[in-house]
């Protein structure tokens, strides 16, 4: 039987909200994946970094600019023991910088994907999906790399619809 698992890097603290900034206690990407959790029943695992970046929004841009540049690879809480019971890989992350945050390059670089697909989901305040498809295809050689989800971070709580229709799509509904 297939098994699915939703993998997600998100952040809370203070966020861009279509202009503005607003203080949240569950990131964006996160209330995607727990609609997610709620439609599919999905295992799910948060990757979170040892030393997170600043809560202050545009203090948080730049060091996630800078890892960007040095190509950092951040030092990670925890990693499943192995991914290797799971057939398809949901892998959600918000758009830093025109791609996945660096924690997540360190997340997919401890695991062989081979044969595996993963679907990517990218919140974002309107920079859609940056290179993050080509980049995860670039660093999971052998995975199967579908088209993925774009959701508009301030309207996370509302897309439900849309999320519905790409899981479906995939064949996860």
């Amino acid at each position: 039987m297939a098994k699915t698992l939703t993998v997600f890097f998100s952040r809370a603290d203070e966020n861009y909200f279509g202009g503005a900034m607003r203080y949240v206690k569950v990131g964006n990407t996160e209330i995607v994946c727990d609609i997610i959790k709620e439609l599919t029943g999905a295992d799910s695992f948060k990757i979170e970094m040892k030393t997170p970046y600043s809560p202050v929004y545009m203090t948080c841009i730049e060091e996630a600019k800078k890892d960007l540049r040095a190509q950092a690879r951040p030092e990670l809480v925890s990693l499943p023991e192995s991914i290797d019971a799971y057939d398809t890989i949901i892998l959600a992350y918000p758009n830093y910088w025109g791609t996945m945050p660096m924690a997540v390059f360190t997340f997919l670089e401890a695991f062989d994907f081979n044969g595996k697909t993963i679907l990517p989901l990218c919140t974002n305040e309107g920079s859609g999906m940056g290179g993050s498809e080509r980049d995860i295809k670039k660093t999971c050689p052998g995975a199967v790399v579908r088209s993925g989800l774009s959701v508009t971070g301030s309207q996370a709580a509302n897309s439900r619809p849309a999320v519905q229709r790409w899981l479906s799509a995939n064949g996860l509904l």
